[in-house]
């Protein structure tokens, strides 16, 4: 918990203006410093290189100076010893060998072949020497050619078993004749010829190496890797231009990647190399030091430039500090403008420019609270429900007309209680369309059922549309209207236009619609109904004899006896004068038969009196079912008013069954079992 109250001071510091300030000057001066350090570094390592080159070429050519003069004064003595011998005996070749032995002081021995490259001599004697041929190795016929000093590859010593060379100077007679060779025998290890060499040390890392002409390493002896150059030159391609005989400096790789700056130079009386070899480790180590103590240097007097820098920051930004106090002040009324007492031009400007606008808010807040008073006037006065909802849906307002026509309160806009109040049937549907109309911005129009606890059902309409400032909505305001009498007078006009008035049964206009209905259901699921067409007989004298109020009583108890008979699903009609009509859906003709009988016997018991006299009718009805091929209803109606006109053919008070091509009367001797067994 300290560590993360820490952490939000610091974050809290390194957001402020100082901070960054402070951190910006910082992250700065490092990164001038690192370029600068970067630059030294590449522009001394250039410097570096180019002064330690110049020192390895200066000691390169003073040890091949020395080599050089080394092998010379060797070969030198060799040819005196050479012009010194004449064709003499070996007995006398050996004493004139003997009597020059203060050359072993830089051979290992003396040896003299004659013409066919036999030894004849040798100096101090060795067991075998004497007599050995010499003819088929490689340096004798190099001498006895080129005629020329040479110096042999190394080889290991039969005697000794230790690395040699031989230097050999080839001799002639007075006539120049070639008479042999004389050569010295040369220790690597023990000669001295490389003691200079051994002592030779640049640092504590660089080092040296000689190699001969063909890449045998001739310094160190060892070739285990305790020479660093040895490895290093290995690895070098310079190495081949070198043995090629090219000389000079370069940068060369270690084997373990590092690179190293070598020099090399030519042993041209022997046809050797020898290299100087300086690590760049070494080689950089001075500049190292001086950059990490000028980077140690650097970041003191980078803490104390901060030190004094943070001093001045805080000091410069005391103002902006009074400033934002004085800001807060005004946020929370305790001031109404600024009053910044500082030189710094910028300040003064942002203080007038804030005194400006804070005077502009003030006047357009004077300005907002007159039209919202204004509004609240206009809303609270208006006879229409009026609604406002923000972005979410959510009510905000509701004016009095909307809260008097709903019944609600204030408490309302803070719940939902009045959503539950919309008719079951019409809930959902209104859900879906304001949930719409909040993600795209499109009107709300819509006419549902509210559940009003004083009246009961409430018919209302409801428009809302989006409100947007400055391409940005903001919010929703809606109008709601009370449409309940409209809607009743529409529902009752539409019940007129399919009643009729007399007897509140279906008109011929909406009995042929639910006829219509029945027959389309027949044709796409095979549903069966039945269609009963019936005519009142004996009606005429009633209206006659009792007037026209006397026969519409008659009709209403029929319409009432007929209604009562049949079932809820069964649509009744009046079609027009004494006729009805009764469309029976999902009936056989069975059902129908017996429907028919018994709506017959009900009529028949249907009576009215008038002046002491009582008037009965009957009925004359046609039955007929709803057929797939029937394509309109005219057909279906032509045969139950054939079936009808049959039965008043027949006397009356019967019943007719109206099918394609025949039609079945049911009497009294006749039952309907028989015709539907």
């Amino acid at each position: 918990m300290l560590q993360s109250i820490r952490f939000m001071s610091l974050a809290r510091v390194f957001c402020s203006l100082q901070g960054r300030l402070l951190l910006g000057l910082a992250t700065t001066w490092l990164v001038i410093v690192g370029l600068l350090l970067a630059l030294a570094w590449q522009f001394g390592k250039g410097l570096v290189n180019d002064a330690n080159l110049s020192h390895l070429r200066y000691e390169a050519r003073l040890v091949a100076e020395g080599l050089n003069e080394d092998v010379t004064l060797r070969q030198e003595a060799l040819g005196q010893l050479a012009e010194r011998l004449s064709n003499e005996s070996s007995a006398d070749l050996q004493r004139v060998l003997q009597d020059n032995q203060a050359l072993l002081a830089w051979f290992e021995g003396i040896m003299v072949t004659d013409r066919q490259g036999i030894v004849v001599a040798d100096w101090p004697v060795v067991e075998g020497r004497v007599g050995l041929e010499t003819r088929s190795t490689e340096f004798f016929p190099m001498v006895r050619h080129t005629r020329s000093p040479y110096v042999t590859e190394p080889f290991v010593g039969r005697a000794s078993g230790e690395s040699l060379v031989l230097v050999l100077v080839p001799r002639f007679d007075d006539r120049g004749a070639f008479q042999g060779v004389v050569g010295g025998m040369l220790n690597l290890e023990r000669s001295g010829l490389f003691r200079g060499l051994e002592v030779h040390r640049l640092g504590e890392e660089g080092d040296v190496a000689a190699f001969t002409a063909s890449g045998k390493q001739l310094f160190p002896r060892r070739a285990d890797g305790s020479s660093e150059i040895a490895r290093v030159w290995r690895k070098a391609p310079q190495l081949d231009l070198a043995l090629d005989g090219w000389q000079g400096e370069v940068v060369v790789g270690r084997i373990e990647g590092a690179p190293a700056l070598v020099a090399y130079r030519q042993i041209w009386p022997a046809n050797w190399v020898v290299g100087i070899a300086l690590p760049e480790s070494q080689v950089y180590a001075p500049l190292s030091v001086f950059l990490g103590k000028l980077w140690w240097a650097w970041v003191g007097v980078a803490l104390l430039l901060l030190v004094s820098i943070s001093w001045l920051v805080r000091r410069l930004l005391a103002p902006l500090h009074r400033l934002e106090a004085q800001i807060a002040q005004v946020g929370a009324g305790q001031r109404h403008y600024l009053a910044l007492d500082t030189r710094m031009d910028e300040l003064r400007q942002v203080a007038d420019s804030f005194n400006r606008l804070e005077r502009e808010r003030l006047s357009a807040l004077a300005d907002l609270r007159d039209r919202e008073a204004f509004l609240d006037a206009v809303l609270a006065s208006s006879p229409v429900g009026v609604f406002v909802a923000d972005l979410e849906g959510y009510v905000t307002y509701i004016n009095p007309a909307l809260r008097e026509l709903l019944g609600v309160g204030e408490e309302s806009l803070r719940t939902s209680d009045w959503w539950e109040r919309i008719h079951p049937d019409d809930r959902e549907g209104a859900r879906d369309l304001w949930q719409h109309t909040l993600r795209t911005g499109s009107d709300f129009v819509r006419q549902l059922r509210y559940l009003d606890n004083r009246e009961g059902s409430l018919w209302l309409e409801v428009h809302a549309s989006q409100v947007r400032g400055n391409d940005q909505p903001l919010g929703f305001v809606g109008m709601v209207k009370d449409i309940t009498e409209r809607r009743q007078k529409e529902a009752l006009q539409r019940w007129e236009a399919e009643h009729d008035p007399l007897t509140g049964l279906l008109n011929r206009r909406g009995f042929e619609r639910r006829l219509e209905e029945a027959l389309a259901e027949c044709t796409k699921t095979g549903t069966p109904s039945v269609l009963i067409l019936f005519d009142l007989d004996h009606f005429k004298p009633i209206n006659d004899e009792g007037g026209h109020a006397l026969g519409d009583e008659m009709l209403r108890r029929i319409a009432q006896v007929v209604a009562w008979e049949v079932r809820r699903s069964d649509h009744v009609a009046r079609q027009g004068g004494d006729e009805f009509v009764v469309l029976l859906p999902s009936c056989t003709l069975k059902q129908a038969a017996r429907i028919a009988e018994s709506l017959r016997q009900a009529v028949a018991e249907v009576e009215v009196s008038h002046e002491g006299k009582t008037y009965h009718v009957t009925l004359s009805v046609g039955v007929t079912a709803l057929q797939e091929a029937d394509s309109t209803i005219d057909p279906v109606l032509a045969r139950a008013d054939e079936a009808c006109y049959q039965a008043k053919a027949q006397g009356r008070n019967a019943i007719v069954i109206g099918t394609a091509g025949e039609c079945l009367s049911i009497g009294e001797d006749q039952s309907i079992d028989a015709l539907f067994p």
